[in-house]
């Protein structure tokens, strides 16, 4: 399935390498700049020495500007590769769907594929943007950030590992019970899209016979079913930032208790806790960004899925 869905994405391989070189270099910037700020509270402010604050403080400057820079890289590239790559998604679906017969579009149906060339292809569109964005550089920031957690206090690090454990735990409970009801909603999306088009498109023969009540209740009830599983759906990934606003605060709560222990038993500096903190943050915020690619993904899974079965299906 894989193969089909990248095939139209060859044109765009440029572009979506250099997003991903430039999300990757964001990142290099902004993990060194917790450590640079660490050496301006330790050797300049807590030293007395003003040139060492100047020379660090130039130093962080530099560092963010080129982060800056990374990022609008970035965005252009991975902006250019998934619109190109939703365009050529769609022209490849209308291609396939010029060579069905009546019985493969009778299998589909109509509205089926209406909503396959239109809502699905725009789900992976966004999901591929992220993707290039944040799924490259949320892992990154991640690993970045907690190898050098690490080395700045082993002890202080365990927190981390058991706060990304009961993460992942949740993360993975909430996409086995979401994916299949974003299934279902795409597949009364394609009721909701038929009731119209049959309404449009026999609107002469509706106003003949007085169905506008028939065909007003059919609608109604083809767009309550979307509304229902979107709310179940959405109430059950809406644990997901609860979740993570806990584990946050507690890890921020753990770190500041054992920090101050560990400051007051000159085994931590006063510059460390802070870029531990940083990297907290970092961490955190980067678990968030993930938990957000992965519902768009779940979203979006259901989409390649479908779109993925018309460009697979043989032609009669």
């Amino acid at each position: 399935m894989l193969k089909t869905l990248f095939a139209p994405l060859q044109e765009f391989k440029q572009a979506a390498g250099l997003a991903a070189l430039f999300a990757a270099l964001e990142v290099v910037m902004e993990v060194l700049l917790p450590l640079v700020t660490a050496r301006i509270i330790d050797r300049g402010i807590s030293a007395g020495q003003m040139d060492q604050v100047v020379r660090y403080g130039v130093l962080m400057l530099v560092l963010a500007f080129l982060s800056l820079a990374c990022g609008v890289g970035g965005s252009r590239y991975a902006a250019r590769a998934s619109a190109g790559y939703a365009c050529n998604l769609r022209e490849s679906l209308f291609a396939k769907v010029q060579t069905f017969s009546f019985s493969n579009i009778d299998k589909f149906s109509t509205a089926g594929l209406v909503t396959r060339m239109t809502t699905d292809v725009t789900n992976l569109q966004n999901a591929f943007m992220v993707i290039l964005r944040i799924g490259i550089r949320s892992p990154l920031m991640l690993l970045a950030s907690l190898a050098l957690c690490i080395a700045i206090s082993p002890q202080l690090s365990l927190i981390f590992l058991v706060a990304m454990v009961v993460l992942v735990v949740a993360l993975g409970v909430i996409m086995a019970v979401t994916l299949p009801l974003f299934q279902k909603v795409f597949d009364r999306y394609d009721d909701l899209n038929a009731s119209v088009q049959e309404n449009v498109s026999a609107i002469r023969v509706v106003k003949a016979y007085v169905r506008e009540d028939h065909e007003t209740q059919k609608f109604h009830t083809a767009n309550d079913n979307v509304y229902r599983l979107f709310v179940k759906a959405e109430t059950v990934l809406a644990l997901n930032s609860p979740v993570m606003q806990f584990t946050m605060y507690m890890c921020i709560l753990a770190i500041s208790w054992l920090g101050a222990h560990m400051i007051a038993a000159q085994s931590l500096t006063t510059g460390q806790l802070m870029s531990l903190f940083t990297y907290v943050m970092n961490i955190l915020m980067s678990l968030m960004m993930l938990s957000m690619i992965f519902v768009m993904v779940t979203m979006a899974r259901a989409s390649a899925d479908r779109i993925a079965e018309v460009l697979e299906e043989k032609a009669d």
